[in-house]
């Protein structure tokens, strides 16, 4: 069953897509018509998501994942949002010590 985005992952979608570029442009206008249709097992915050796809055009042709980028210590971590046909389609958050990351660390600790 799909569920709202949690505040923290909108805000770190939000900061991870900043800029001005054309794609980060148009999937950060996906956000508000973004839901949560899964989680990853291993416990991590990562997020499985589908847009409403009659509200939002699809991004420009782009790579995958559609950005990625790691944050500031002291979180030994980094973040990446998929695409799937133009659309998001997953937030993934990895860590980079062998204790998952349950939670979205404070967007400003996100580095480009």
């Amino acid at each position: 069953m799909a569920e709202p985005l949690s505040p923290e992952a909108t805000a770190t979608l939000t900061a991870l897509l900043a800029g001005p570029n054309p794609v980060s442009s148009a999937l950060r206008a996906q956000i508000p018509h973004t839901r949560v249709t899964g989680r990853c097992g291993c416990g991590c915050a990562t997020v499985d998501l589908e847009v409403d796809r009659t509200a939002v055009p699809p991004a420009p042709a782009h790579d995958n994942p559609a950005v990625e980028a790691g944050y500031a210590a002291p979180h030994a971590a980094g973040v990446m949002a998929f695409t799937k046909d133009g659309y998001l389609s997953a937030l993934e958050i990895y860590s980079v010590s062998s204790e998952p990351i349950t939670s979205w660390p404070e967007p400003r600790f996100i580095e480009h």
